[in-house]
């Protein structure tokens, strides 16, 4: 499944808005019943519970990266803020 993972990291991006999203995971949890209709798996089969636990946990993952880049670039924007109000505003001040 490592291949998977790669799959969905790489058809997410971090601008898509969640909407768009869940439509890709849609296709990737459709795209993992036709194969395991393809491999002719019975519904009892003890593969699918790990199948079904792997993609869940891929697509936390994706999601976890997602929030963690959207909040780095929020924390950048407000630093640069912040230091250019700190260089604007201290530019008269005495030293």
């Amino acid at each position: 499944m490592p291949d998977f993972s790669d799959l969905v990291a790489q058809a997410i991006k971090p601008t898509m808005n969640r909407a768009e999203r869940e439509a890709v995971y849609g296709v990737v949890r459709q795209a993992v019943l036709r194969l395991r209709e393809r491999e002719g798996m019975a519904p009892d089969d003890p593969r699918l519970a790990i199948q079904h636990h792997l993609v869940e946990e891929t697509i936390r993952d994706v999601e976890a990266d997602i929030a963690r880049f959207e909040a780095m670039r929020k924390l950048d924007a407000a630093l640069a803020a912040q230091t250019l109000a700190h260089n604007d505003g201290g530019s008269g001040r005495r030293r």
